[in-house]
């Protein structure tokens, strides 16, 4: 079994070789950009219709058009078929999240004196609407329902939103509603995939038009996403899921093998490396991963070979830290685990990670489900320039200026200079004598 992993040393690796494993399954969306075209220009056209019938067609869910919005019956549903448990664990997640998200809640505004009687500063407001994107392709995942909507309420979004694909029985996942009740949002409508997209693009007779719609998704979501940027603020780029596992030689390699399949159990469009400076870890992580698949479901399984024996997969080796960080910085990985018994020791090596979780004992499922952080984070090494969701995503900023009569003139005189040296006419006269003779006394 352990065979069709790739291992592979970095030193020997060709420039092209190298390039190949940095590619992500979101590089390439030409295909999917053409195939996606038709679907937004029908709902466009159609609206609620043609997100029944492509829920009919897509997710083989008996959709009705006029069932598109979930019911306080399916709210009440859900709540009576959940488990017990996993509505505590929910209730317990919210918890952890909405502390995490208010502690990161900026100051309504600041307001400093720039100079003498010159004052600047940022208010901040919630932006007015927002649709939160919940996959459900290769299962459920009210998580991602927590991650979204709890920084958003936090932040003061006043119409919040979710969009989901339904269910073969034409259900909403009950977790997800569960989740959604403890986020406080009561609006979920039965739609998913490049359809979801353009519907909270455009507006349909039941889903509402926003102005952001935040969320991981498939291909397909990425490639509408694309396509309908010009409308529709879409947020951070958070394709498929991906991960890189740093161990060091004071970590036990099965720990690390237990690890690296965290993220590839995502679907075979995940990627998922562990990157190592040891030869002990990388055999013993090697060799850990048949006693892991045996505990794992056939379609999990079929999930990270498909991951490990490609090129979005494997264990690496590396020489050194240097040369591990350096691939790990290239990659820009969503998840970062640093394996170590001093993790922090690392920390400063690796700049270009959606979230590093650090230690044995700080595996990606506690990051993903209950430490608090976000984890919707950047995926196709957008995480060099872009951050993790989080409460600044539904806000946005207006900067303030006052100046005074004390402080006008000075600023005045720059400015003219500076208008009259670009060409503007009227941005010059704005600050001239023009306007102390209008402003008199």
């Amino acid at each position: 079994m352990s065979a069709s992993v790739n291992v592979l040393r970095l030193a020997d690796l060709s420039p092209e070789a190298r390039a190949q494993l940095l590619k992500r399954t979101e590089s390439d969306l030409g295909s999917y950009l053409e195939k996606v075209k038709p679907i937004i220009e029908a709902v466009r056209a159609e609206g609620d219709e043609a997100l029944a019938r492509f829920a009919r067609d897509f997710d083989k869910a008996p959709v009705d058009a006029k069932r598109i919005a979930a019911s306080e019956e399916d709210f009440e549903r859900a709540h009576r078929e959940l488990e017990p448990e996993v509505r505590e664990a929910i209730a317990f997640a919210a918890g952890n999240i909405r502390k995490f998200h208010e502690d990161q809640m900026p100051g309504e505004m600041w307001f400093h004196e720039m100079r003498p009687g010159v004052f600047a500063g940022d208010r901040m407001n919630a932006i007015p609407s927002v649709a939160c994107y919940i996959p459900r392709g290769k299962g459920a995942f009210p998580s991602s329902v927590m991650m979204q909507c709890i920084p958003a309420t936090v932040a003061g979004v006043e119409s919040i939103q979710i969009i989901t694909p339904p269910g073969p029985d034409g259900n909403i996942d009950a977790a997800t509603l569960v989740a959604a009740r403890a986020a406080g949002v009561s609006r979920v409508y039965r739609c998913g995939g490049a359809q979801a997209v353009a519907a909270v693009a455009y507006g349909t007779q039941t889903v509402p038009k926003v102005v952001k719609i935040v969320g991981p998704g498939s291909p397909w979501v990425v490639a509408a996403k694309r396509l309908l940027a010009d409308l529709i603020d879409t947020g951070t780029p958070a394709g498929p899921s991906e991960v890189i596992i740093f161990a060091d030689g004071t970590v036990d390699g099965r720990l690390a093998g237990l690890d690296l399949l965290i993220e590839a159990e995502h679907g075979p469009d995940s990627s998922a490396f562990l990157v190592t400076t040891s030869e002990d870890v990388a055999r013993a992580a090697l060799a850990s991963l048949p006693d892991y698949w045996k505990k794992m479901s056939d379609q999990r399984v079929s999930y990270t070979k498909s991951v490990l024996g490609s090129n979005r997969g494997g264990i690496l080796i590396a020489r050194d830290t240097a040369e591990a960080a350096g691939f790990v910085n290239d990659y820009a990985p969503e998840h970062l685990e640093i394996l170590s018994r001093e993790p922090f020791a690392y920390l400063g090596q690796f700049r270009n990670a959606g979230e590093i979780l650090l230690g044995e004992h700080t595996p990606t499922t506690l990051g993903n489900f209950v430490i608090g952080p976000n984890h919707v984070l950047p995926t196709g090494g957008w995480a060099k320039s872009f951050s993790p969701l989080s409460v600044f995503d539904f806000m946005k900023r207006t900067s303030i200026g006052y100046v005074t009569r004390q402080g006008y003139a000075e600023l005045a005189k720059h400015a003219r200079v500076i208008a009259t040296y670009e060409g503007f006419d009227a941005h010059a006269n704005a600050v001239s004598e023009l306007r102390t003779r209008l402003l008199g006394n």
